[in-house]
């Protein structure tokens, strides 16, 4: 039986020796004119589409490419292949040439390895149809003499994780839901959603990854699920800013307690503190409340308090009588050295 080699090149109406660019103006080029989306009223836009996208995938890549060309000199005429009487010696005849059985196999898994970067496992037996048209005009080499298909481990998916500094601080376990692309009863793929309990590491960072196994994307042929990781971004705070693994807070004091010392119920992510303010402090001394921010056991970073002196914005006059007397009292101290 005799199979029909697809030349991506003239479905994407490119030489041989085109270079990326080319390649990929003329892919974006005839993907938009043939977008199932575009065109509802033409039954064979998607199939062209799908077309299109296979010849593209092969062709982008540098290493795939290359073994696409390898199979024989006369592909880009159509060139039929037959498959050889037998498997002995371990190869196969194209066209005249001979190819390693194993060369042949490294081929399509690198054409037919699994989304994100995994490669599809070829085993004896079967034939090609049970790829399932992933490689467009092959059909089966039949007579148990093809290769079928093994299992492919999914690939790993990613998404974000919003939590609030609370939830980062102290961890614990969160349910989250999320959008999934699946396939419906019709066989056409559709968005769903999926709710998942994640258990948060205490301490957590921006831009932390969590992983949840098998909760990627599904595998192929009984293959295993990938893992889902879920980046982590922390949402603004009312009173909290981040710099790193340290949390900081603005503490707003009034003059004489700057000047003359006071002890402070401060804020932090564990619940208010006493906190004892030196005296003779100056707005933007910051102090330290250790192991109050983010980060693991061991590696937790600081709560840093930034000392803020606020004054008021009118006074009576008889506030304005002391602050004259407590004027002309320091003529000791000079708040500027030039």
């Amino acid at each position: 039986m005799s199979v029909e080699y697809k030349d991506y090149y003239k479905l994407l109406g490119v030489s041989k020796t085109a270079g990326q660019e080319e390649i990929s103006k003329a892919f974006k080029k005839l993907a938009r004119k043939h977008h199932p989306d575009l065109n509802p009223n033409d039954p064979e836009a998607e199939k062209k589409f799908k077309e299109f996208n296979e010849a593209y995938e092969v062709l982008k890549d540098p290493e795939k490419r290359k073994l696409y060309d390898s199979l024989g000199p006369n592909w880009q005429h159509g060139q039929n292949f037959q498959r050889p009487s037998g498997f002995e010696g371990g190869g196969y005849s194209f066209n005249g040439q001979q190819f390693d059985a194993g060369a042949f196999s490294d081929f399509f898994e690198t054409i037919f390895g699994g989304a994100g970067g995994g490669r599809t496992r070829y085993e004896r037996g079967g034939n090609f149809s049970d790829l399932g048209g992933g490689f467009g005009g092959f059909g089966g080499f039949g007579g148990g003499g093809g290769y079928a298909p093994g299992p492919t481990r999914g690939s790993d998916a990613n998404a974000t994780l919003e939590l609030t500094l609370e939830e980062a601080y102290k961890g614990g376990a969160k349910a989250i839901t999320l959008q999934e692309q699946a396939i419906g009863p019709d066989g056409s793929p559709r968005l769903g959603t999926k709710t998942l309990n994640v258990n948060i590491p205490a301490g957590v960072r921006e831009g932390g990854k969590i992983r949840l196994s098998g909760q990627g994307n599904p595998g192929r042929a009984g293959g295993k699920a990938g893992d889902l990781y879920l980046k982590v971004k922390i949402l603004p705070h009312a009173l909290f800013k981040l710099e790193e693994g340290n949390v900081i807070l603005d503490l707003p004091l009034a003059p004489w307690e700057a000047a003359l010392g006071a002890k402070v119920r401060v804020p932090t992510l564990d619940g208010a503190v006493e906190m004892h303010i030196p005296a003779g402090s100056s707005s933007g001394r910051k102090l330290r409340l250790s192991g109050k921010g983010l980060g693991g056991q061991g590696k937790r970073g600081d709560q840093l308090v930034r000392l803020m002196v606020q004054v008021p914005a009118g006074v009576t006059d008889a506030q304005r009588e002391l602050w004259e007397q407590l004027a002309a009292a320091s003529t000791d101290f000079s708040p500027r050295s030039f």
